[in-house]
């Protein structure tokens, strides 16, 4: 009998689950006392590692002071306050703001909407086409269900937004063609440093700087969704960073607080910020019951301290290249076709005969958890992963790929 429990992106008819009950850094235990190694950091976001004491100190700390209390018009509070002045001064988008939310779907949403209403504040109310690329995750609201490019994941759920559009993901002469198509009309670009949930598929420098260059031409606001990438997953703060490229906005979600607390929300440079304040009469009607949440935010201070503080930016980089060195190894001799990624995110690249699934299910028979998408197994541990649990998820990979045909 299936529980009463509705999981995310599984059948609802499953039955079996592993039950996971505690972790300690990069390690895992399910509920019968079997060992894992945890080589996807949950879900692309458990930067600092699992079970971390002080985390939960902070957080109980502020909720035996304040749990919180609501951030709508006259109310803040000093969490909410001094993650805002934090997040901005890490991020490389030059005398920002900081909107707060729940998650990484609702940052998209967000970060879709004050495009939207920036541009209409800025005197351009015919500028509401929002453009995304194929392959792109940008969670599973509304508005970022209709700027996905995974097209799986649009079946069954009616109407989507209105003017939004895909293209190919790695063409910027097709981003050209279809920005010229809508001249005049176009809010922002949307776009992924590194694909993730399509499949752990990096951009260029050159193509991310293309977009730029076409969205400063046609007046639209780039938007760099950086829900995977910020906080250090590439071996800088925010994945703007890495690739020498500065969107209009930012959104992020996992890494700000490595999962110990739900929290979103959206870096926003000057040209969004400046139309929305330049009318004293306008008023931001949009937001969360829990944007601000002050124990959240004690979570993701304490996170980003911990960062910091462990050096965690420059680990990726270890991390990132020791992964990397492995799966090159595999490719080199046939056991898997290729690799992609860039900072500590990694995939590898399967033959057609290999199944994603099965080898991921093979891997956690062995104690080793990794993510299963179409034609890869993606790989972004905890940055606090040692090199002997590196090399222990990479040769579970490799016997686990060798196996499956």
């Amino acid at each position: 009998m299936t529980g009463k429990f509705l999981h995310s992106f599984a059948k609802p008819s499953s039955e079996s689950f592993v039950n996971i009950v505690r972790g300690d850094m990069a390690r895992l235990w399910d509920d019968a006392g079997t060992r894992y190694i945890d080589a996807i950091g949950s879900l692309w976001y458990c930067q600092i590692g699992h079970g971390r004491r002080e985390m939960a100190e902070a957080v109980a700390a502020q909720m035996s002071t304040l749990e919180t209390y609501s951030t709508f018009d006259p109310f803040t509070n000093p969490l909410a306050d001094a993650t805002a002045e934090r997040i901005a001064g890490l991020s490389p988008i030059s005398d920002a703001r900081v909107f707060l939310c729940g998650s990484g779907s609702e940052a998209i949403d967000t970060a879709m909407k004050l495009a939207r209403v920036a541009q209409i504040q800025a005197g351009h109310p015919e500028r509401g086409v929002i453009i995304a690329r194929d392959r792109g995750y940008h969670g599973t609201n509304y508005g970022g269900t209709s700027a996905q490019g995974l097209p799986l994941n649009k079946v069954g759920y009616g109407q989507l937004l209105e003017g939004v559009v895909q293209v190919d993901a790695d063409d910027i002469e097709a981003m050209s063609v279809e920005m010229e198509r809508h001249r005049g009309r176009i809010a922002a670009v949307i776009a992924e440093p590194v694909q993730g949930a399509g499949g752990v598929w990096p951009a260029t420098t050159e193509y991310l700087a293309g977009l730029r260059r076409l969205c400063d031409s046609h007046g639209a606001l780039l938007v760099f969704d950086e829900v995977i990438t910020g906080f250090g997953r590439l071996g800088e703060w925010f994945g703007a960073q890495y690739y020498g490229v500065t969107p209009d906005l930012i959104t992020f979600a996992k890494g700000v607080t490595s999962g110990y607390q739900p929290l979103g929300g959206v870096i926003c440079g000057r040209r969004v910020v400046d139309a929305l304040e330049d009318d004293p009469s306008f008023f931001l009607r949009t937001g969360y019951t829990y944007s601000g949440h002050a124990t959240v935010c004690a979570a993701a201070l304490k996170n980003l301290e911990i960062i910091e503080r462990e050096g965690l930016i420059h680990r990726a980089r270890h991390v990132g290249a020791r992964i990397e060195a492995g799966l090159a190894a595999l490719a080199s001799d046939g056991t898997i076709a290729g690799l992609r990624g860039a900072g500590a995110i990694w995939a590898g690249i399967l033959h057609p005969h290999q199944d994603a699934t099965v080898i991921r299910d093979a891997m956690i028979r062995e104690g080793v958890i990794a993510r299963s998408i179409p034609g890869c197994n993606a790989f972004c541990p905890p940055l606090v992963i040692t090199d002997a649990e590196i090399d222990e998820v990479l040769d579970t990979f490799a016997r686990c790929a060798s196996r499956a045909g």
